[in-house]
């Protein structure tokens, strides 16, 4: 990592564990086995990126390679990010002392984590499977399907599987973590 780009994500850092501990220490859904990591930052397309984790959620987080070039982006408006593993949607945001940001939610609990090291080894595997491009080469990516699944319907293609087996279901979580990439597809 570049001096720069860490320098940003020890910004980072700095200013969610002060979020950490002024507004969201106190409220149940801050998991305490976890701390904040700035995770993978690198050089992408128009500025750094890496996983921020927090122990209320993890985001990938886009930043701005030029900080006052983001600041006619409005908060909250939406952005489609392209990398190699595919096109993940980012919302914009700001906040005092990192001005304005992307972020795409991985996590928006942390829960499911028993401890720091297991979230930061989940942080550094979304950025080692963001940037690999092998993922679309392993499925086709049934859009209706995934779009079936996120709203919790049944899949589309149940109707047409010839063994009579309904297909389970992913989980939303299963879903933004790629399970569907990772299926054998016997249709």
């Amino acid at each position: 990592m570049n001096s720069a780009i860490e320098s940003r994500a020890r910004t980072l850092e700095t200013v969610y564990r002060r979020i950490h501990r002024e507004r969201m220490a106190d409220l149940p859904l801050a998991n305490p086995a976890i701390g904040v990591h700035a995770i993978g930052f690198r050089p992408w397309s128009d500025g750094p990126l890496g996983v921020l984790v927090t122990p209320w959620c993890m985001n990938l987080m886009s930043l701005p390679r030029d900080p006052t070039s983001w600041a006619n982006k409005p908060d909250l408006s939406e952005e489609t990010l392209t990398f190699p593993s595919g096109r993940y949607r980012f919302i914009v945001g700001s906040e005092a002392g990192i001005g304005k940001y992307r972020m795409c939610s991985l996590f928006s609990s942390m829960f499911d984590f028993a401890n720091d090291q297991a979230a930061v080894e989940t942080a550094q595997a979304v950025m080692r499977e963001l940037l690999n491009d092998d993922h679309r080469q392993q499925a086709e990516i049934d859009a209706p399907a995934i779009t079936a699944l996120w709203r919790g319907e049944p899949s589309p293609r149940a109707d047409e599987q010839s063994d009579g087996k309904r297909e389970r279901l992913l989980s939303r979580r299963e879903l933004l973590q790629g399970a569907f990439l990772k299926r054998d597809d016997t249709r």
